[in-house]
């Protein structure tokens, strides 16, 4: 059993950028070992969600045309969006968000999409890497809580799990943490 304090990321894996227009988007993938039921539970659910993502939920993410407000961990930034796509277990779109779940092994393998700001897309790879790690914990029924945000920043593997990611994306100087 790995305790927060233990915690350390993986070297960077399973992600790419596209480019679509002006628009950037971060495409992660991880193989988890649960079932795609129980990875859906993970991704709408606000209780669930508030255990592993980067932001926090005001509702369920189950409905398509429901209206959330997102808070983004140590931002204080929240953004409301509406449910657009949502097919379980296999779906989910809500803003510049979509889920993919598909079985695989007796598991999940499970795609993110994430339009994002080109200058912080090693930030959100490396944070999502983070969040993904943090979600099969609690999956699995470790839980080490959310690390997200400015925690996520303060791991001494912050910078190294950045700094991948920035060099398999072409990103020249990955942005620093402040």
């Amino acid at each position: 059993m790995t305790t927060r304090e233990q915690y350390t990321p993986g070297p960077a894996r399973g992600a790419q950028v596209r480019k679509e227009g002006e628009k950037w988007t971060l495409i992660l993938v991880r193989e988890l070992r649960h079932s795609p039921e129980k990875v859906w539970q993970a991704l709408t659910d606000p209780a669930h969600i508030r255990e592993w993502a980067p932001f926090e939920s005001d509702g369920s993410l189950t409905t398509v045309g429901s209206t959330v407000n997102l808070t983004w961990v140590g931002t204080g930034r929240s953004h409301v969006t509406t449910v657009t796509r949502a097919e379980a277990p296999e779906v989910l779109e809500y803003g510049d968000i979509r889920w993919e779940l598909e079985p695989f092994g007796g598991g999940t393998r499970l795609t993110l999409w994430h339009k994002i700001d080109r200058r912080f897309i090693s930030w959100g790879a490396s944070g999502w890497h983070i969040c993904f790690d943090v979600l099969d914990r609690l999956l699995s029924g470790s839980p080490i809580g959310r690390i997200a945000g400015g925690d996520a920043m303060q791991l001494g593997s912050w910078q190294r799990l950045n700094a991948e990611y920035a060099k398999q994306f072409g990103v020249v100087k990955p942005p620093q943490n402040s």
